[in-house]
């Protein structure tokens, strides 16, 4: 153990500088195999998990995961900077600098003489600052600005409200709802025709219309799609159990009797444990 290391071990409190050093520790000279080969690129899916986590501990009021978690994502932004300071890049305090002018910058109500009544005041002069800053003039370039490695149904969300914005949008929900009757209709046909190309590309429009809709009904399709999913696997355990119950497995009844059982699951009251 080297005289760095020693020095950073047993403490009950530590700081940003120590993280930071820790890092450099790892990706050092005599330091961890594992830290020290690691690239942006190999270590690109932990951001997004660690995210992820971070916003389960959101979502379940789970303040020691989010704490958990919140230093997770911490670890990989100095990672990455640590990579970057490496090679005579950036580090982490320009990382820290460019943010603190970026919300200085973009808070003009606060540290400058602009007003900014309502959320929605506030909201408005940050796109319109981002905008100039990224010098993104047109709707097109405010569109392509999204970043493709959003989950796609946020994507698809932020390119209709970028679009409303510019006047480009379905008046109602009802309209936005219409739409999804044709694209169905589009992936019947193409599912028809055998067309694996066209179906692909039509499931997709499909699949934008229901993002549409929801925008317009004030849902969030991702959050939507979750929750669908939660209960799906709350469905699903119901239904092994209901099968375990009654003597019988998934694998021994076809689908037609296995979409019986699960549609009396679905429409039957859901137990509730009781509490004292």
């Amino acid at each position: 153990m080297n005289e760095r290391a020693a020095r950073l071990r047993g403490r009950e409190r530590y700081t940003f500088d120590d993280l930071c050093e820790i890092m450099e520790i790892l990706r050092g000279e005599g330091g961890c195999p594992w830290d020290r080969e690691q690239t942006h690129e190999s270590i690109r899916n932990s951001l997004i998990e660690e995210t992820y986590e971070a916003v389960e501990g959101i979502d379940n009021g789970d303040m020691a995961l989010l704490r958990e978690e919140l230093g997770d994502v911490l670890l990989q932004v100095v990672f990455h900077s640590e990579m970057e300071r490496e090679r005579g890049v950036f580090d982490v305090g320009d990382v820290i600098t460019d943010e603190c002018r970026k919300l200085i910058s973009r808070h003009p109500h606060i540290f400058a003489d602009s007003k900014a009544e309502t959320s929605a005041d506030v909201l408005d002069a940050w796109d319109k600052i981002k905008a100039e800053e990224k010098k993104r003039k047109t709707t097109g370039q405010k569109l392509r600005s999204i970043p493709p490695a959003l989950p796609a149904l946020m994507r698809a969300d932020k390119l209709g409200v970028i679009s409303k914005k510019a006047g480009f949008d379905f008046p109602t929900a009802e309209d936005a709802f219409s739409k999804i009757t044709e694209e169905t209709e589009e992936v019947r046909e193409a599912l028809s025709s055998g067309d694996g190309e066209a179906l692909y590309e039509e499931i997709g429009d499909l699949l934008l219309a229901v993002v549409n809709t929801a925008r317009l009904c004030g849902i969030d399709a991702e959050r939507a799609l979750s929750s669908a999913c939660d209960k799906y696997c709350s469905r699903y355990e119901r239904l092994e159990a209901e099968l375990e119950a009654r003597g019988l497995s998934s694998e021994s009844l076809g689908m037609d009797e296995l979409d019986k059982v699960w549609d009396e699951i679905k429409h039957a009251p859901e137990k509730r444990e009781k509490t004292e």
